[in-house]
């Protein structure tokens, strides 16, 4: 048989990334994540998928699933998922099937009808994977926009929300991330030289910033401009730091950014804490039940499962049969795109 058609691609179409893994014998052999800026409409697709490796534009198996329908240059998630399922089935070569949660695989002709299953469905991929994996567990994938804590029972994933805005009101989907969240998101004082300080009410910083401060980001896991569309030299984001405290980057040290940035995280991580806690606390997840750990704050996982005194353990060790010898962020930060195609 043709090697080309034995393969499956899996593919993560986002809001501000495409994510795609390539599935060889049902073992992942490569993973990449490409920045897309969706906002400015579907054409931003092509540009992104433009810029993939060879096997992303070859002929495969497509699986698909997506966040990007949220974005707002669509009219709303039905708009999305339809537009979304459209153009995969249109530019991907080879058969594109939809991944629509617990119902399965839909054609891309039916994306419409099922959207409500389809739309931001990705951590039901990658849940429904580990499930495969792990009896009892807690997901949570931290990526550069939001968080998903997501619950494993018996095997299954065992969400009691579905929808974007059921998880928000269950803790399960909780909206910050690594890179592009605003401190304001998290935050409205911060300590500066034994004073409690308010912020500014500006946009001047978001979480890359202080992770890049403190060592914490993984190389590659920026790929969006920064708040002031400067650069990213340590220095740079200082001044942007800075400026979230009313001060001029020459008014502090890069010792006392850096220990701001410190406090920035701890702010973040409080109700990470708080979300997971309260889904430790359900009766069917035993107290040994660990923290399977992914995404680009693959990192901050592991910190929340110390604070939480729980086992982490990577998506990449869990699957690690699965493995062809892929770099291990690129699988970790490409979670849903890998987890499509593998059931797939």
């Amino acid at each position: 048989m043709n090697r080309k058609l034995t393969r499956v691609v899996g593919w993560d179409l986002g809001g501000v990334h495409v994510k795609a893994a390539l599935i060889e014998e049902g073992r992942v052999v490569e993973a990449v994540q490409a920045p897309c800026a969706l906002w400015r409409g579907v054409r931003a697709l092509d540009e992104s998928f433009a810029t993939l490796p060879d096997w992303a534009r070859d002929e495969a198996a497509h699986a698909v699933t997506m966040t990007g329908e949220l974005t707002d240059c669509f009219a709303d998630r039905n708009d999305g998922v339809d537009k979304l399922s459209t153009w995969a089935a249109a530019t991907l070569k080879g058969a594109v099937r939809i991944y629509a949660g617990h119902s399965g695989f839909v054609a891309a002709d039916a994306a419409r009808a099922h959207a409500a299953d389809i739309a931001s469905a990705n951590w039901h991929a990658t849940a429904a994977l580990v499930g495969r994996h792990a009896r009892h567990a807690l997901l949570v994938d931290i990526g550069s926009t939001t968080a998903d804590l997501i619950p494993i029972v018996d095997g299954q994933p065992a969400a009691r929300g579905y929808s974007d805005a059921e998880r928000l009101e269950t803790g399960e989907l909780v909206y910050t991330g690594v890179v592009r969240t605003p401190l304001l998101a998290f935050a409205t004082h911060a300590p500066w030289r034994g004073r409690r300080t308010a912020l500014m009410a500006e946009t001047f910083a978001n979480t890359a910033d202080i992770y890049r401060l403190i060592g914490d980001l993984p190389e590659g896991a920026d790929q969006q401009h920064s708040a002031d569309l400067k650069g990213k030299s340590l220095p740079e984001t200082e001044t942007r730091l800075a400026r979230m405290v009313g001060r001029d980057r020459g008014e502090g040290s890069a010792d006392e950014w850096r220990a701001l940035a410190g406090w920035f995280a701890e702010a973040q991580i409080r109700p990470l804490h708080d979300a997971a806690a309260t889904l430790l606390s359900r009766p069917d997840l035993p107290a040994d039940a660990p923290l399977i750990v992914c995404g680009a704050g693959r990192f901050l996982a592991e910190r929340l499962a110390a604070r939480l005194g729980r086992r982490p353990l990577p998506l990449t060790e869990v699957i690690a049969g699965r493995l062809a010898g892929t770099g291990s962020d690129r699988v970790s930060t490409c979670g849903p795109a890998v987890a499509v195609g593998l059931i797939a």
